[in-house]
């Protein structure tokens, strides 16, 4: 049976490529071939944004309240297809069924806010601020804006990204990771059924040449990324000197802090769920937990816990951990599991080559613990991005708060305690652009902005909410006076005041 070729969508067609650059799509639980992706050829990126280009006058001019439907019925639509999504994104991805459905749902909760553009894109009006004089603002959409999406939430993250700038009124270039580009084609095809205009979504599939045409292009205003800390910094940088607007979110070093006081069951789940999720691969995971003070004393139960999680293949029941994406991720972690050892952390708990016995070839590493981790070592100062979790202990609130802000990254943070005080002096003092009360993996819900800081971002305005908001819009402030025809004509002023 021949394998399938993913498609690129240029212009409201979904086109076989030209390209003579093809990958393989591959299941990491079984190795198996799913489908072959292509890197499209420099004209086909020229096309996409061309026809980004010429949608572009009609969709900024179509309603808000029109464009709203559109949206209104790509979250129907989206709802109907969840079990699909969800399973093309396990097969292609690897986590289990049960996250995908999330990665899923996440996204759907950004196209839902998207529903609300006509409050959303609400300028401002002072009536008389001079004699006779209003002033009002206009949020206008920019023009042809493209994304850039990691292979970690191949459906959350690209509904991060073009249902608000098109709801916003602009067109929008996708390029999802080539590693699981299925799951952005289902949601584009549900794009186009929900009646997004030809032109309006194009997406095309490539490696560093794709990212750097959409870094160049001209009639490109504006570029949102998410993933690694490399490609980010180029792709803002490139960008930004081709005088784009960029936001970029990059890697992450998450710690939570566990306080003595608090519901120790409930903290060591949540840690625990945090850590391991996904197999780790979650800009917003927890890879250090920082004891304080008695809480050290946990470390048994907390692995404990994590053994008990099971290892397998994402489609199969009652898996909690399954495959990395490729071979590669899977030998990097090793190798950095090794360098823990070798420097000197206790392995609490080794998830190398762990027996899951229906799938001999895939890309699996178990929960894995290490106690006694300093920050000079590799696994504390590297993102793994795998299932490993380096524990720290502490004596007091302070240090943890010190630790946690002497890290370069700050993506997400977390403290764990039944006291107000802690709780209050820890969300004040700490350097981090999402912090959890209680919450170990505290994104916000669509109405607020995602927004991570210091080693995370670049770019000051974050993904959805009203930060996504103010970045694909350009405020335009308009000032005006009006006369009646029997208003006498006065003398020239020359001065500033309009008074």
């Amino acid at each position: 049976m021949p394998i399938s070729t993913v498609k690129l969508l240029i212009d409201g067609e979904f086109v076989e490529s030209r390209t003579n650059e093809w990958r393989d799509v591959v299941n990491p639980a079984t190795q198996e071939v799913l489908a072959r992706v292509p890197f499209a050829t420099a004209d086909e990126m020229s096309a996409a944004v061309a026809a980004a280009k010429r949608a572009f006058p009609a969709w900024r001019d179509t309603p808000i309240a029109q464009r709203a439907r559109v949206f209104l019925k790509l979250q129907q639509l989206i709802r109907d297809n969840i079990d699909e999504l969800a399973r093309t994104l396990t097969t292609e991805q690897g986590k289990t069924l049960a996250d995908a459905q999330g990665d899923v749902f996440r996204g759907l909760e950004v196209v839902e806010h998207a529903c609300s553009v006509g409050t959303l894109q609400l300028g401002e009006f002072a009536e008389n601020v001079a004699g006779g004089v209003d002033t009002y603002t206009l949020r206008q959409p920019l023009g042809v804006c493209a994304g850039i999406t990691p292979f970690n939430f191949p459906a959350m993250i690209p509904l991060w990204m073009f249902p608000m700038a098109c709801v916003l009124g602009n067109t929008f270039v996708l390029k999802p990771s080539e590693q699981d580009p299925m799951t952005p084609m289902l949601l584009a095809d549900l794009a186009q059924r929900a009646g997004l205009p030809k032109g309006v979504l194009n997406v095309v599939h490539g490696g560093p040449d794709a990212v750097n045409a959409i870094c160049d292009h001209p009639d490109i205003k504006a570029i949102s990324f998410v993933g690694s800390v490399g490609v980010g910094t180029h792709v803002y940088r490139r960008g930004s000197e081709a005088g784009k607007r960029v936001q970029a979110m990059l890697g992450a070093k998450n710690h939570a802090t566990f306080m003595p006081d608090s519901n120790k069951d409930q903290a060591i789940n949540a840690l625990v769920g945090a850590a391991f999720g996904a197999a780790g691969q979650r800009c917003m995971a927890i890879s250090v937990g920082v004891l304080v003070g008695e809480a050290k004393a946990w470390i048994p139960e907390i692995v404990s816990k994590a053994k008990q999680l099971s290892v397998n293949g994402g489609l199969e029941p009652h898996t909690d951990v399954g495959p990395l994406i490729n071979k590669r991720a899977k030998e990097r972690v090793e190798s950095l599991i090794a360098a823990g050892v070798a420097e000197g952390a206790t392995l609490e708990l080794d998830g190398r080559q762990p027996q899951v016995a229906r799938y001999p070839n895939g890309n699996f590493v178990g929960p894995t613990i290490f106690s006694g981790v300093k920050p000079e070592m590799t696994i504390y100062r590297e993102e793994i991005f795998g299932p490993v979790l380096c524990l720290i202990t502490v004596d007091t609130l302070d240090e943890a708060i010190a630790i946690t802000n002497a890290n370069p990254y700050g993506n997400g943070t977390a403290i764990f305690t039944q006291s107000g005080a802690a709780a209050r002096k820890f969300q004040n003092q700490i350097d981090a652009g999402q912090v959890g009360i209680n919450v170990p993996i505290p994104v916000p819900v669509p109405f607020f902005s995602f927004t991570g800081s210091r080693g995370s971002k670049l770019g000051d305005l974050g993904p959805y909410g009203k930060e996504v908001v103010r970045f694909y819009t350009q405020t335009k402030t308009v000032t005006a006076r009006w006369f009646d025809d029997e208003t006498v004509a006065g003398k020239v002023n020359t001065t500033i005041t309009l008074r």
